[in-house]
């Protein structure tokens, strides 16, 4: 199922994306992560990555959000972007979080060609905890997080649609 928002952003409905998870968790630090793509099937990918967060012990995931699609910013000659938002909980430190989820990206194709290039995924760190990160290869709170509708629309459904 789809809903088209306007002429640029359409949110699609699908059986991982929105999705609650009713499995409690004991771990530390709840984490909102943003994920996104615009190369190959990208719903496909995601689905793939969601498995592998629910098969890893150092993750519980708690919710989904719908995906989105929207037109890219900075480099426009490239495909539009499906993005989405994953909620979960950890134990790892921030760093170790990072890091784990740079392997998933390489491990999904994802290649640093130049800023705002296509990609197979990106992972983004929203939110961690209530912690603030500023350094070079790492800034939580991510940066501009609420000007970006491909952010604010998803997290917004899962807030609105008490997924959390």
């Amino acid at each position: 199922m789809k809903q088209r928002l306007n002429e640029k952003l359409t949110l699609f409905f699908r059986p991982n994306f929105p999705k609650k998870y009713v499995k409690p968790s004991n771990k530390k630090y709840s984490v909102t992560i943003g994920i996104g793509g615009n190369i190959g099937n990208v719903e496909r990918r995601f689905d793939k990555l969601l498995l592998a967060l629910e098969q890893n012990s150092h993750f519980d995931v708690i919710a989904t959000s719908p995906l989105l699609q929207n037109p890219p910013f900075g480099y426009l000659e490239q495909n539009d972007f499906i993005n989405g938002i994953v909620i979960l909980k950890t134990n790892l430190s921030v760093n170790c979080f990072f890091k784990s989820m740079q392997r998933l990206e390489n491990r999904y194709g994802r290649k640093r060609s130049f800023q705002d290039a296509p990609r197979t995924l990106d992972i983004d760190i929203i939110f961690f905890a209530n912690k603030k990160v500023n350094t070079k290869k790492l800034i939580i709170p991510h940066k501009s997080w609420h000007n970006r509708e491909s952010v604010t629309i998803p997290l917004k459904h899962i807030q609105n649609n008490k997924l959390l």
